[in-house]
């Protein structure tokens, strides 16, 4: 049973003993050892009940790779941006729902591959026989588990088990719900391997995995997820940015299955890089449309100007018109090349102006250099208007802020506008330069119209068709040329460490880690409840308690009582217990020489509160007086609650009550009892005044009667905390003891003692600590209990080896040589 009673120590102590604070607790292990069982057989259950969880990573790095046939000569800018801009576009990518959507899609992640164990259901992606095929245009039974149990390798069955007749069922194309009715609520098929199901809530083909074997028998679970659900899911991707190379990332997933894991952290780059290059090629992409729409529209013009040089030349002196003019002919069709530069970069420039200023998407953008464009200004800012508007376009599906959408708009506003303005600085620039070149074709075709009229007509038709002609292949050498950079562009994205199952990675449940706290749960709580009982509890719990309230001497410690009477000097006269009280009766009788006392000599016992054993240690005292040949009578002075008569089979219907009332003698009121030398004189019939009769002269006589018969007389009174009986009686007392009982009486009660005696209405106080039980079965301990007893040399001795017992012997002992001492 859990006792605070050796706990005191800690309290009042000005030097905390951490040794004997471990003894006294030791003292309890019983208590700590069921806390540390149960503990761990708690630890022990969850550990085998949580599925093991993983954590798998992979490593990327970012770096810009130019492209290798990116010269001075190719005049088209697609990489742009360095790796410092993309390494927080890419994070913001990966966890993006678009980004997410594609690869649960690719990987069909929405499908659950599941198993029953022994405490959970595990997932088993990638270790089952089978997979599924599913066709995603149409409803698959949503949330249910489907069981597959494989009755033989080309046979298989499943079973459903629904809460009603209706089961919901999701549509992966549409990504819609629906409810279909089944009819009942259990449903068993069988189907072949390979076999088309079609079914109201379940479309699939199931099919064998290469080389599966000894799958017959076994049984599985498939469970069709929600794909947003899902998708949520995977986008707590874990990213992490490495601060000594912010080019390198870190990505990283838990759960409970590592071929998910790593399928999934794979399948992420290589759609991450695929979109990388994608939109990195596509600045090329819009180039070479825009080329290829402007090369239809100049078919036909250079269809029409070589037909019309063919009509022309039929019956015609080509070679002699050729030398008539060959001279003007080479410097206008060089003016008109360049004339058709200036005027092609005009027609972009106007078209860029209108598309900026009509249109929100960006990101479709030709190429400046498509129309022979070098304006380093143009160029930057275009290709970063492309990349703000393809980046804003992926933030729709990753950013639910408008703060940053407004932040990306408001950049995106800045830079058109920056970009009008190098338009229009650029197109004045530009419209000077066609002026003069106009200027000089102009003063050319003044010289040509004085030539013959054949001459002038065959240099019309050479001028357009040349003119054409050269846009075409201008045309046709940028598309090239983009198609070249397309090919030879590189993802800046590249794989360091792909994720894969080395047979690590696990990081719960940490059972090391449980069993730890377990036992750290089975110490601590028990530890708490000895401290939470010893906090709560003010009672007396050993000497120490009484030496720091008071200054009056302990003069016994009596230990608990063993038999089933009070008579316990008496029927166990080489008991302990018969000790202790022995060792109270060499006390007193210094104390009467001490005090001078001759003659008979008078002993009142009192205590704080009724319970605390002032009748057991009257009559054990009186009967260690009587045992040495002593006249000793007890004297029943509780009027209120007599108790003592029942010790010796006596009655109580005479008693002190009748001699003070004056209805009987003394010797009629005493009663004989089967110990020799010991009288008693019980309280008698319950009075109206009690008070008022101890307060009256017949008390006095009384008192006289009983000294001139007797040598010792044992006055057991009422308690002095409840009643002012026991201050009455003090005057006839030459000794009081009070008695005090091991965590019962309480410790303010000791305050009221000493102001008692402050007061002088109590004299020559001492104490007796009663029901002393130290628990503590080591060392030396507290308050009195000192020693290990005497052991061996206690045999024959005394009747009971109690080791509380032989503490209490020792601590009489102790008190006892004090008090010579103090002589």
């Amino acid at each position: 049973m859990l006792d605070i009673k050796d706990f005191s120590f800690f309290e009042n102590q000005n030097k905390f003993d951490f040794k004997m604070f471990l003894i006294k607790t030791g003292s309890y292990w019983k208590w700590f050892l069921f806390g540390l069982i149960v503990c761990l057989i708690v630890a022990y259950q969850i550990n085998i009940r949580q599925q093991k969880i993983y954590s798998l990573d992979t490593t990327i790095a970012i770096k810009e790779q130019d492209n290798p046939l990116f010269t001075s000569n190719t005049s088209l800018v697609f990489n742009w941006g360095g790796s410092s801009d993309q390494v927080q576009n890419i994070a913001t990518t990966l966890k993006s729902r678009s980004h997410n959507e594609i690869v649960v899609d690719k990987l069909q992640f929405y499908i659950e591959y599941l198993q029953q164990q022994k405490y959970y259901i595990q997932d088993v992606y990638g270790s089952t026989p089978f997979i599924v095929k599913i066709d995603k245009a149409k409803g698959q039974l949503f949330d249910i588990p489907v069981n597959i149990k494989f009755v033989s390798p080309t046979e298989y069955e499943i079973s459903i088990t629904a809460n009603s007749n209706t089961v919901p069922v999701i549509n992966y194309l549409s990504n819609s719900k629906n409810v279909v009715n089944l009819g009942t609520t259990k449903i068993v098929k069988r189907y072949k391997v390979g076999q088309s199901v079609s079914l109201p809530f379940l479309h699939w083909s199931l099919e064998i995995v290469p080389n599966s074997e000894n799958y017959e028998g076994k049984e599985f679970m498939v469970k069709f997820m929600s794909f947003d659900e899902v998708v949520s899911d995977y986008k707590k991707l874990r990213i992490d940015i490495d601060e000594k190379s912010p080019s390198i990332l870190k990505l990283s997933m838990d759960g409970t299955n590592k071929s998910r894991i790593v399928d999934y952290l794979n399948e992420t780059v290589k759609t991450l890089i695929k979109r990388q290059l994608d939109n990195k090629n596509l600045f090329a992409e819009n180039t070479i449309k825009f080329i290829d729409t402007t090369l239809q529209l100049m078919e036909g013009d250079l269809k029409k100007a070589n037909q019309d040089l063919k009509m022309f030349s039929k019956n015609k002196n080509i070679p002699q018109l050729e030398s008539g003019g060959s001279v003007l002919q080479e410097q206008i069709v060089d003016l008109d090349k360049v004339n058709g530069d200036v005027d092609r970069k005009i027609n972009y420039y106007n078209n860029l102006s209108n598309y900026l200023k009509r249109s929100n998407d960006f990101s479709k953008l030709p190429a400046p250099s498509v129309a022979g464009i070098e304006d380093p200004n143009i160029l930057l800012n275009v290709t970063k208007l492309v990349e703000l508007s393809v980046r804003r376009s992926e933030m729709v599906y990753s950013v639910k802020s408008d703060l940053m959408f407004n932040n990306i708009d408001n950049e995106i506003s800045a830079v058109k506008n920056v970009l009008l303005e190098n338009i229009n600085s650029a197109k004045a620039a530009i419209q000077f330069e066609s002026k003069q070149i106009k200027n000089k074709i102009d003063k050319m075709e003044g010289q040509i119209s004085a030539l013959p009229e054949d001459h002038q007509e065959y240099l019309k038709i050479m001028r357009k068709y040349e003119l054409n002609n050269n846009i075409y292949e201008t045309y046709l050498q940028k598309r090239t040329e983009a198609q070249i950079v397309k090919a030879a562009n590189l993802s800046d994205i590249q794989f360091i460490d792909p994720a894969k199952d080395i047979g690590g990675g696990l990081i719960g449940p940490r059972t090391s880690v449980n069993y730890v706290i377990a036992i750290f749960v089975g110490l601590l709580v028990p530890l708490f409840i000895v401290f939470l009982i010893f906090y709560i509890n003010n009672s007396i719990q050993n000497t120490d308690d009484i030496s720091n309230l008071t200054r009056l001497p302990l003069i016994g410690v009596i230990g608990v009582k063993k038999s089933a009477t009070n008579l316990t000097v008496f029927e166990k006269p080489k008991s302990a217990l018969s000790e202790s009280f022995r060792a109270i009766r060499s006390s007193l009788q210094f104390l009467y020489r001490k005090n001078k006392v001759v003659g008979a000599k008078t002993l009142m016992l009192t205590s704080s509160v009724s319970g605390e054993g002032k009748t057991f240690c009257s009559i054990n005292i009186a009967t260690v007086f009587a045992l040495s040949e002593k006249k000793t009578v007890i004297v029943g002075l509780d009027l209120r609650k007599p108790k003592i008569f029942d010790d010796f089979n006596l009655t109580n219907h005479i008693g002190v009550v009748n001699y003070l009332t004056e209805e009987n003698t003394l010797d009629e009121v005493t009663h004989k009892t089967k110990i020799p030398y010991l009288d008693v004189i019980t309280a008698g019939p319950i009075p109206q005044n009690p008070s008022e009769l101890i307060m009256g002269e017949t008390m006095v006589k009384f008192m006289e009667e009983l000294k001139s018969k007797y040598e010792y007389i044992i006055l057991d009174t009422p308690p002095v905390g409840l009643v002012s009986d026991s201050m009455e009686l003090a005057a006839f007392a030459d000794i009081t003891l009070y008695v005090m009982r091991q965590n019962y009486t309480k410790k303010e009660m000791v305050n009221l003692l000493n102001n008692r005696v402050s007061r002088e209405e109590l004299k020559n106080v001492s104490i007796i600590l009663n029901g002393f039980e130290n628990k503590a079965k080591y060392g030396y301990g507290y308050g009195y209990g000192y020693g290990y007893g005497y052991g061996n040399y206690a045999n024959g001795y005394h009747q009971e080896d109690d080791k509380e017992n032989r503490i209490v012997k020792i601590i009489n002992k102790l008190v006892a040589n004090k008090n010579k001492n103090n002589s």
